[in-house]
């Protein structure tokens, strides 16, 4: 009997990853940091239409990904879109925040995917603005494709994962993902999750093969279909 991969270790079309518990994906083959949907600015842009949220997203975001960029130390970053939470936010991040971010890009190759929320380059940071890039044979893009795509990485749904034991439910953030397709936890502070057992998911995976990889306080934990919940 093959031995069960350690947390967190993935495939996806050959090659191995690593889903770490702060929601970012490493592949150290190719020394490349991936993370999704960081909702950057979301706080301003509520609070521009008259809804407040505590304006705290940005900072904790970014210290977040900075510790996550130290440890991993990258040559390549890809953000997989919806970095910003409009098309705005960039331009209205504070200087310390542009400040803290261009040193996080110092010496990498970093790359912003566009998405739904910000389909445009991001106005005054440094990196390269593409739809969607191709790297190790894999393709990274916002929004997961519906047709079959081995080696797609994408993010865009936020799933989430619910598990219910000794009648204590859980639910945390998840990666996605059949071995050949996976979609990524959302990374921003202020972002929420949509439960994989959604219709959104129904026609994205082979389900025989599928986990949820959801992320605890100390390791990610590897799920299977039989063992998730609804809700």
């Amino acid at each position: 009997m093959r031995a069960p991969a350690p947390a967190g270790r993935i495939r996806v079309a050959g090659q191995q990853g690593l889903c770490d518990r702060s929601g970012a994906l490493w592949f150290a083959d190719l020394s490349l940091l991936v993370v999704s949907d960081l909702h950057l600015e979301k706080g301003s842009s509520y609070a521009r239409r008259g809804s407040f949220l505590p304006p705290y997203d940005t900072a904790t975001t970014l210290a977040r990904l900075s510790q996550v960029v130290e440890r991993f130390d990258p040559q390549t970053v890809i953000s997989l879109g919806d970095s910003f939470h409009d098309g705005g936010g960039a331009a209205r991040m504070p200087e310390p925040f542009r400040q803290a971010l261009a040193t996080m890009q110092k010496g990498r190759d970093w790359y912003w995917i566009t998405g739904n929320h910000d389909p445009d380059a991001p106005k005054g940071v440094c990196g390269e603005s593409v739809t969607e890039i191709a790297l190790g044979g894999l393709t990274f893009r916002h929004e997961p494709t519906l047709i079959s795509v081995a080696g797609e990485i994408a993010g865009h749904l936020h799933p989430g994962a619910r598990i219910v034991q000794r009648g204590r439910s859980v639910r945390r953030r998840c990666f996605a993902g059949d071995g050949r397709r996976l979609v990524m936890p959302a990374f921003g502070a202020f972002t929420g999750t949509l439960n994989v057992l959604d219709r959104a998911y129904r026609n994205l995976f082979d389900w025989s093969s599928f986990r949820a990889h959801m992320m605890g306080d100390a390791r990610i934990y590897t799920i299977a279909p039989t063992n998730l919940h609804p809700g």
